[in-house]
């Protein structure tokens, strides 16, 4: 298999989840001192993350949980953001300039501020007041925090059985539907990457990662145009661009919002011949209950496009790590 290091992404997964305890005592520290709501603040590929968190945490708890895209906080600010606002961000440099100045202005406004920074010597990770410093996993880390924060609520009473599921297997889990999928996702890579354009539609927690998916690797890692669309607004416009041709592909996932996922790949058969379904529930998790497939959907679904991703820049040619202009130019 191509870019596959199988002992490295199981001791990644590993390594997050080992930083439950200290995770647990940051969120106990803050729970204590009271939090009235919750914000979870990015930009890029990090306001993605933002989105999956938040609507694994909206249909569990009646506290205030919103994300904050960065630089749409420092142009227009938020009233709800101040003195009782928990903040987290995540950032791989510690140097993205939209979150630095939305974490001084939370902050002026007596916001506290948890931050997954993997440069612990950044600027950012000086600005937060808690940093948690550990590369990769960015999805895995928010999850485990809103978790935690649903378990102190009393909202998640089988917080300690599904950890301890998936610490014994998830980091496994996930290498063998990598290994499960490489033949798929070389043929997908195959297929289209050379479209002119190409539409993700995905719901729920797969959202985020559809945005993410088709910006932040499509477009930025491989060059290819896409558009994201939620399937619940698919039959609102896009479905009338549709015909046997247009590249489409649907995610499908395991929360509460598969039906919007499937109704669009029960409708695509009628109008096109060149689209995909990825659903998630087609990717064992052994060793994890069933029930708990939905809160998971989304790494699952990373471990299958890990692997068109690792097939589309062998197959082209063209190093996911080259930039024209993000970090290149002034903008």
């Amino acid at each position: 298999m191509v870019k596959f290091d199988e002992k490295n992404q199981v001791d990644s997964v590993n390594g997050a989840l080992a930083l439950r305890p200290e995770i647990e005592s940051i969120v106990d520290r803050y729970l204590t001192a009271g939090i009235r709501n919750l914000c979870w603040l990015g930009i890029g590929g990090t306001w993605a993350s933002c989105l999956q968190v938040v609507c694994h945490m909206k249909e569990s708890t009646d506290m205030d949980v919103f994300a904050a895209n960065a630089a749409e906080y420092c142009a227009t600010g938020d009233l709800r953001i101040g003195e009782g606002t928990l903040v987290v961000i995540s950032s791989v440099t510690g140097t993205t300039a939209e979150v630095v100045d939305a974490v001084k202005l939370v902050r002026q406004r007596g916001a506290k501020v948890l931050g997954f920074i993997d440069k612990p010597d950044s600027e950012l990770a000086g600005l937060v007041d808690e940093c948690i410093s550990y590369k990769s996993n960015e999805q895995l880390k928010f999850f485990m925090t809103a978790d935690y924060i649903l378990y102190r609520q009393g909202r998640f009473q089988d917080y300690a059985a599904y950890y301890a599921q998936l610490e014994a297997h998830l980091a496994q889990d996930l290498v063998e539907i990598e290994k499960q999928t490489d033949s798929f996702a070389e043929e997908f890579a195959r297929k289209h990457m050379n479209d002119a354009l190409h539409y993700f539609v995905g719901a729920g927690c797969l959202y985020g990662a559809t945005y993410s998916y088709a910006m932040c690797y499509w477009e930025e890692m491989h060059w290819i145009r896409t558009k994201s669309i939620h399937s619940a607004e698919f039959f609102h416009g896009m479905l009338e661009v549709v015909d046997l041709e247009t590249p489409i592909t649907v995610f499908v996932g395991e929360d509460s919002q598969r039906d919007l996922g499937l109704r669009v790949a029960k409708f695509l058969p009628r109008v096109c011949k060149n689209y995909t379904v990825i659903d998630t529930r087609d990717y064992p998790l052994e060793g994890i209950d069933g029930v708990y497939r939905g809160r998971l959907c989304h790494l699952v679904l990373h471990a299958v496009t890990n692997r068109i991703d690792a097939h589309l820049e062998a197959l082209s040619g063209h190093d996911m790590t080259i930039r024209r202009y993000y970090r290149k130019v002034d903008y």
